[in-house]
């Protein structure tokens, strides 16, 4: 999801709030319900399984691309550490063009090569490429780039509103998809030929998968690797990642632009004398996927931001390899605005207690808000 757009929506609606009397609040649907998702069938299960079958190597390669200009947190860095930890194939971290990549709302990386190293490496190209959302969904390097791998027989997987960017290669061009419960209008306006899939996080048709918002990776990673492993080692890495229990099962109707929702944001957004940054201390080896997490959600708060220090200006490797930079060179962050050190809980329960934390500084209706953006089904399905 693309918190820059979100936050000027907010800005946007705060003013008209203040302009009309907020009237149109009134318009906009109650916090719904969320309800228990009925179980998938085992032949639509082993059909998507199937659909995500290695199609080239044995040991497949996997692409996570990204422009340099933003692209989403969570979406480029939990694909890349769940992956790597299953270690069932080669990934590798790209950007499309040379330099850091910078993740919004937070963080930068360094990534393992270019798009044009990648072709000069593997000139027959991935297996699977995996889209995350991005500042821009017309970026032409990126937009050829994906375009060329599927017509090398790679599976594109587009993760959130990476959708979008898919779409506009026309690689969901009549097929059926899904995505990010804000874009969901936006994508189907602009490619009327898709026919999107309701109650799924992971929709594959054809060679192209999608998924719906950010949280949605986990799941996606998961069946990515029983598809080339197998359900037992998808299950182990699972219970890694703190998920018991976990497919591809969701409650489209819980996830939607409420009355809460708008009136949290434009609360928080107006309350701009009690804004503060987080911070976060990078060390050698840390969980990526945790950092990730938990970086985008405190930065989707309306009311802080994430900010990662560390004693040099250096990039710091992360568990699976991963180069962060830190924001801010600095040895020490003040107590009060120090998160934990990431690492200590698995990257599933290190969600959880970040939006536990989210409520007890904030409030319920904050941590429901960043639930919301992040696609998380905080209550009721299993995420």
């Amino acid at each position: 999801m693309n918190w820059r757009a979100v936050w000027w929506s907010a800005l946007g609606a705060a003013a008209l709030f203040v302009i009309v009397g907020g009237g149109w609040i009134l318009t906009l649907p109650p916090a719904p319900s969320p309800d228990a998702a009925p179980p998938i069938a085992k032949a639509e299960v082993e059909a998507t399984v199937a659909a995500l079958k290695p199609p080239k190597r044995q040991r497949p390669l996997i692409a996570i691309v990204g422009i340099n200009d933003e692209s989403e947190t969570t979406d480029y860095l939990l694909p890349y550490g769940v992956l790597k930890r299953a270690d069932v194939a080669d990934v590798v971290a790209l950007g499309t063009k040379p330099g850091p990549v910078a993740l919004f709302p937070v963080l930068t990386v360094e990534p393992e090569a270019t798009v044009a190293d990648f072709d000069a490496q593997h000139p027959d190209g991935a297996d699977y490429v995996v889209v995350p959302a991005m500042s821009r969904d017309d970026d032409p390097v990126a937009l050829q780039w994906i375009k060329s791998q599927a017509a090398k027989g790679a599976v594109i997987i587009g993760v959130c509103a990476g959708a979008k960017v898919v779409g506009n290669t026309g690689l969901l061009d009549g097929k059926q998809a899904t995505t990010h419960w804000y874009y969901l209008k936006q994508l189907r306006d602009q490619h009327p030929t898709i026919r999107y899939v309701a109650d799924r996080r992971l929709v594959v048709d054809r060679g192209v998968a999608t998924t719906t918002g950010i949280s949605a990776s986990m799941p996606m990673s998961l069946t990515l690797i029983e598809a080339i492993a197998g359900r037992d080692k998808a299950e182990a890495v699972g219970r890694d990642l703190g998920l018991t229990k976990w497919d591809t099962r969701h409650d489209s109707s819980a996830f939607q632009f409420t009355r809460p929702f708008a009136l949290t944001a434009m609360g928080n957004t107006l309350a701009f004398w009690n804004r503060e940054q987080v911070g976060i201390e990078l060390t050698p080896g840390m969980d990526e996927v945790s950092l990730a997490l938990v970086a985008d959600a405190w930065s989707r708060t309306y009311r802080s931001r994430a900010v990662t220090f560390a004693g040099t200006a250096g990039a710091l490797p992360t568990r699976s390899g991963m180069r962060i930079l830190p924001q801010q060179v600095a040895t020490d962050w003040p107590a009060e605005r120090r998160l934990p050190a990431i690492g200590a809980l698995p990257p599933a329960k290190a969600l959880d207690q970040t939006l536990l934390a989210i409520e007890a500084r904030y409030g319920t209706r904050t941590a429901d808000l960043v639930a919301m953006q992040l696609e998380y089904p905080r209550h009721g399905t299993p995420p």
